[in-house]
């Protein structure tokens, strides 16, 4: 006798993938979408929910993603500014990736570093190069660093990990640090975890790529990264190991869009439905040209258009979270998306292993392509320029103000009455230490400008004090 298991049904709070990304539940949404989409009254009703600041719906938000009245749509890429600057203000918090090594066990189809690639040289970063990388970053002027490598348990063992992350904190120079290591690698057990969490980690970060399973299994056919719910539930072992400042995301393109934004958002409810905080961050990267990889392989690669309007979506279903978009984009598509919510950005960036200490660009180690080649220096005065804050805050982190207490002070509004007078002082800090005469004129203008957005007088006062003794010379005043 054949016994055929009776499908789960959809449960956000379920610890198993199969349950929280629930293949069907993402079908009926997109069903539901498309007829509901058509309905104006149903938009309007989903954009003034929305504006409340009180998130959507995977089902909400489809509908918005499939809605095709160009008057409705204006209002989304309104709301979607409006929410950002509620929250966010017009900060924009800066980084930038450090890629360790490019050795990889895994046969990810997408990635140059998988492990059939022969023609990428293959490279590991000792404990000396890693602290002469981070030296050059932070001439430059970054505080903060998103750690990436391969998954190889011989290469890349988590003790070396760990290691790295002890020296990128133990290096000074010019009397400055990096204040803030992000760790971007493959998925792992709950006591790995508990060791990044220890080692002093900030986000712990994993991409999902893909929510389709039938799709994911396509494009990851052979390594570790295979088993799909190892992957999916990653998130779980994190928060369980003390890591509560998660990032998500996927890699658009490699799936149906509309399919992947329902299954990230249902990410995020499973995150907040069963431990009480959604992502810290969502990221937002997209298929791009690289070694051994080409776009055109990728039928479902998003034009510019969708593309945008995905990111605006993402900003009003989830007004809380903080949205990151990379170098992968050029100059031109990141500003555009700046207005449709993203909060973090990097500049300055090198995909490849050991590029920051190279006079030349070395990119046969890359793992994608850099659409905006900008040093760190010219970012900033761009964002100056277009009346953004680059910040280089790390203070929340430091603080303690990380998961349920961090997502409670951004859901009340109130995270604002310090980040805003952090990335003000931050930016001095580098006013004052690496911008040209450029920036730093135009920097010093925003800070004034600024100032008096601070609401609290008191708040307001000790930030122009601290602004003076950082001319002074001192360093790192936080709230």
């Amino acid at each position: 006798m054949t016994f055929i298991k009776e499908r789960q049904m959809y449960n956000p709070s379920s610890p198993y993938a199969q349950e929280f990304i629930d293949h069907e539940e993402i079908l009926d949404s997109l069903q539901e979408a498309e007829k509901e989409s058509r309905n104006p009254e149903r938009v309007a009703q989903i954009l003034e929910k929305a504006a409340l600041l009180k998130g959507l719906t995977h089902r909400e938000a489809a509908i918005l993603m499939d809605c095709n009245d160009p008057a409705l749509e204006e209002k989304i890429y309104a709301l979607a500014a409006s929410i950002k600057q509620r929250f966010y203000g017009n900060r924009i918090v800066l980084f930038a990736p450090l890629y360790l090594s490019n050795y990889c066990v895994n046969g990810c189809v997408y990635c140059p570093y998988h492990y059939k690639n022969k023609s990428i040289p293959r490279r590991k970063l000792s404990q000396e190069e890693i602290a002469a990388e981070v030296r050059a970053l932070i001439r430059t002027g970054h505080k903060r660093l998103a750690v990436e490598a391969g998954e190889d348990p011989v290469n890349n063992p988590l003790e070396y990990i760990l290691e790295s992350i002890k020296t990128i904190y133990s290096v000074s120079e010019g009397g400055n640090s990096i204040r803030r290591v992000n760790v971007n690698i493959a998925a792992t057990d709950v006591e790995s975890y508990r060791k990044l969490k220890a080692a002093g980690i900030g986000t712990y970060i994993l991409f999902q790529e893909t929510y389709n399973r039938e799709q994911y299994l396509k494009l990851h056919p052979t390594g570790p990264k295979s088993n799909y719910e190892w992957h999916t539930e990653a998130m779980d072992r994190a928060q369980e190991g003390g890591c509560d400042d998660v990032g998500i995301g996927v890699l658009f393109g490699l799936s149906g869009y509309r399919y992947e934004l329902v299954g990230l958002l249902m990410h995020a409810e499973h995150l907040e439905a069963r431990f009480g905080v959604g992502p810290h961050t969502i990221s937002v990267p997209r298929i791009c040209p690289a070694e051994d990889i080409s776009v055109e392989d990728f039928k479902d690669a998003l034009p510019d258009n969708i593309f945008r309007k995905l990111v605006a979506v993402l900003r009003v279903a989830v007004p809380y979270t903080g949205m990151i978009i990379s170098t992968r984009e050029s100059a031109r598509m990141r500003e555009q998306l700046l207005h449709c919510g993203i909060s973090q950005i990097s500049g300055g960036s090198r995909t490849s292993v050991g590029g920051y200490t190279t006079v030349e660009r070395h990119d046969e180690t890359a793992q994608f392509d850099i659409a905006d080649t900008r040093p760190l220096d010219s970012v900033v005065r761009w964002l100056l320029e277009n009346d953004h804050i680059p910040s280089f805050c790390t203070a929340c982190y430091r603080e303690g103000r990380t998961g349920d207490r961090f997502m409670s002070l951004c859901k009340s509004g109130k995270i604002g009455l310090c980040c805003t007078p952090n990335a003000l002082m931050t930016l001095k800090e580098y006013l004052m230490d690496y911008a040209s005469p450029e920036t730093r004129a135009a920097g010093e203008a925003l800070i004034e400008k600024s100032l008096a957005d601070i609401p609290l007088e008191r708040t307001r006062e000790i930030t122009v004090r601290h602004l003076k003794e950082i001319e002074e010379g001192a360093r790192d005043f936080r709230f």
